[in-house]
């Protein structure tokens, strides 16, 4: 069959963690469809196998394509189909103002077929992408790194004087390598918790800074890379 003849049909997806709505209108308008699927690869082929059994299937608007929706999107763009992202409406205001409106999943197919949705969803296998993953991680281990090496100052400061003394260090390194292999403070119950909760929060800061280390020496590579490719 020619696919002139064909009716063009345009998928609109309201996403989220576990589940996936689609809705599928025709370029007239009409809504033909709504699909509910889960959140896996099998979720996207039936929904894809879905919207192509109504028609050409050939445009897509997907919410949250770089969070939620970031797995179709790959697999719609692995079979051709165009994706478009489309931003989530402000659901708190819709409510409070107590308007009667199509699903999301059927506005996101609304918003392509009139054209205002015209952002091409990114694709996330690229090396700018790999660097942002690299700096979301970096920035999580510099914040529990520092929740560490605070923690361990503030267990000092109310410490026994002779136990701050001995441990204290203004440099951060300093400090966690006094408390790092920190034997007994004393038979007291307080000062056996003291000194396990000191290691363990040294083990911690450790850890953290030869994580920080890796993510930089991989954020080091990836700029070199992308430096050579320019």
């Amino acid at each position: 069959m020619s696919t002139s003849k064909i009716t063009e049909v345009i998928l609109g997806v309201d996403t989220h963690l576990d589940i996936h709505v689609g809705v599928l209108i025709n370029v007239n308008g009409q809504l033909l469809g709504t699909l509910a699927v889960e959140t896996q690869v099998s979720g996207y082929l039936k929904l894809l196998a879905w919207a192509k059994s109504f028609g050409l299937f050939q445009r897509a608007g997907v919410e949250g394509t770089g969070t939620y929706g970031a797995g179709l999107a790959q697999v719609l763009r692995d079979h051709d189909i165009a994706v478009f992202e489309v931003n989530r409406p402000d659901r708190t205001k819709r409510r409070l103002e107590g308007k009667s409106v199509p699903t999301d999943a059927e506005t996101a197919a609304r918003l392509v077929l009139s054209g205002s949705a015209t952002a091409v969803a990114k694709t996330r296998s690229g090396a700018a992408e790999a660097m942002r993953e690299i700096s979301v991680v970096r920035r999580s281990a510099v914040k529990a790194k520092t929740q560490a090496i605070n923690q361990i100052r503030s267990l000092l400061v109310s410490a026994p004087q002779e136990i701050r003394e001995q441990l204290w260090d203004t440099k951060p390194a300093e400090c966690v390598g006094n408390c790092l292999h920190l034997g007994s403070l004393g038979s007291a119950p307080f000062l056996a918790v003291l000194a396990t909760s000191l290691r363990l929060l040294a083990r911690r800061w450790t850890a953290l800074a030869a994580e920080l280390k890796e993510l930089d020496d991989m954020l080091e590579s990836d700029s070199a890379v992308r430096t050579s490719s320019s």
